[in-house]
């Protein structure tokens, strides 16, 4: 009623009759303390209403008033926003008048990198706050009087590896610069920790938490095995001429591999799919960063044109092919985005030296286990000539994740599809790949335990 009042005053006062207004006020609020508003007549309840309107519409006036007195745009302006890269790693660019001064904190749940402005005006271009690579959802807006904020929301954990304010080389402004790069659950949550313990040591002396929050994310790590089924939704990959469909394969396979592996204790066991669901290709490489898997095991089933290949293959990752049989399934692999009607843009690239030394070790594990896995296999289920092979899967690229995919089958081959229908047979190559894994979960104790 304050607001009425307001209204009723404003106008009364261009009449220079204000005691009237007081008057009416007064009157108002009496009625008000001594009777329940829907007691009111219908009629004055609509008075009541349209001075609440009245003087909605007035309060309004002063900001604009101001906004125009400042030629009706803040200090700052965020001219462009860009986004390129993958599920793995993504840049972000955004194109500033002046120069910004910038905060950055995180939020979860779900995953967000939150980025404090001063006041500013934003131009984005609606396409260009499409969702892509890393980044799920882009929001920006008012939250103060003098403080805007930009939001990137995430498709899972990620760490900020770098960002920057620079001023721009060949024009006016400056640019602020974003690599984000997707982790583990565990990795934010110590990123979130640390945050905290840094929040408060600006306010008051926290005596030093942030060792102890560390060990105590780190030690709950279990060795964890990653099940990748092939294909999904509405990428069915490679069909045989019966009609079976190899998203139904890898994933009938995939089910019964993961429960011969939870049989042990030691580890566990995930899948990137649990259902008919489709995944990118760099969704079910991000999941595994994300969980930490110790080891990846990507399933297929596909069909070639030589009808009378036959036998399980097992590829590691190599950017050149061991011959044209696996540059083909590379190819076809690689491609089960773009048959989805989905394409990426490359992701940024980045030399780091720390990062090449995790993929070497990271390589040397993944051709560890594929050797072990062919040897578990060979006399127990058919095996292609020279099964070990190598090719540029993009589904076997996670840096820091010893990664394996492996043909189960060929679809075009009518002996292998019949192998692959059969319970005995599939229960037969999961004890082998499953005693692969048992002996690499050995192997990799071992390693950990020496100093």
């Amino acid at each position: 009623m304050l607001i009425c009042g307001q209204g009723i005053a404003n106008y009364v006062q261009d009449l220079n009759e204000s005691q009237l207004c007081n008057n009416l006020i007064e009157t108002m609020f009496l009625r008000i303390l001594t009777a329940n508003l829907f007691s009111l007549k219908p009629a004055f309840r609509k008075f009541l209403r349209q001075q609440a309107l009245l003087s909605a519409f007035v309060a309004i006036i002063p900001i604009n008033s101001a906004f125009a007195a400042q030629g009706g745009k803040s200090e700052l302006s965020a001219l462009t926003f860009k986004m390129a890269g993958d599920d793995l790693r993504s840049r972000i660019v955004v194109m500033f008048d002046n120069e910004p001064n910038v905060e950055t904190h995180l939020l979860e749940r779900p995953h967000r990198l939150v980025i404090d402005l001063p006041e500013t005006s934003f131009g984005f271009d609606k396409e260009s706050l499409t969702p892509r690579g890393l980044i799920s959802e882009v929001r920006y807006g008012l939250i103060a009087q003098t403080r805007s904020r930009l939001i990137l929301n995430a498709k899972g954990p990620f760490k900020v590896e770098k960002l920057e304010v620079v001023k721009n080389e060949s024009s006016s402004g400056y640019r602020m610069v974003a690599d984000i790069v997707a982790s583990s659950d565990r990795e934010f949550a110590q990123a979130l920790a640390d945050q905290k313990v840094t929040a408060a040591s600006l306010n008051a002396d926290t005596g030093g938490a942030s060792p102890a929050i560390s060990d105590t994310l780190g030690s709950s790590h279990q060795f964890t095995v990653m099940i990748d089924p092939g294909h999904g939704g509405i990428d069915s990959g490679a069909e045989s001429v019966s009609g079976t469909l190899e998203k139904n394969v890898t994933l009938a396979f995939g089910r019964e591999l993961r429960d011969e592996l939870m049989k042990n204790k030691n580890i566990n066991v995930l899948m990137t799919r649990e259902d008919d669901t489709f995944l990118r290709l760099g969704e079910r490489v991000r999941l595994a960063r994300q969980h930490e898997a110790d080891l990846f095991i990507s399933l297929h089933a596909d069909t070639i044109r030589h009808k009378d290949i036959r036998g399980a293959t097992v590829y590691t990752l190599s950017d050149r092919a061991s011959d044209d049989v696996a540059r083909a399934m590379a190819e076809r692999e690689n491609n089960s985005d773009a048959s989805a009607g989905i394409y990426s843009e490359e992701a940024p690239v980045v030399h780091d030296i720390l990062m090449e030394l995790t993929q070497r070790e990271t390589h040397s594990f993944s051709l560890n286990f594929a050797d072990g896995l062919v040897k578990s296999l060979q006399g127990k289920v058919n095996l292609i000539n020279n099964p070990h092979r190598f090719a540029g899967f993009q589904v076997l690229r996670a840096p820091d994740v010893p990664s394996v995919l492996v043909e189960i089958g060929y679809l075009s081959n009518k002996d292998d599809e019949k192998l692959l229908k059969d319970a005995s047979w599939r229960k037969r190559a999961v004890e082998r790949i499953s005693h692969a894994v048992d002996k690499y979960y050995t192997l990799r104790n071992n390693v950990q335990a020496q100093p």
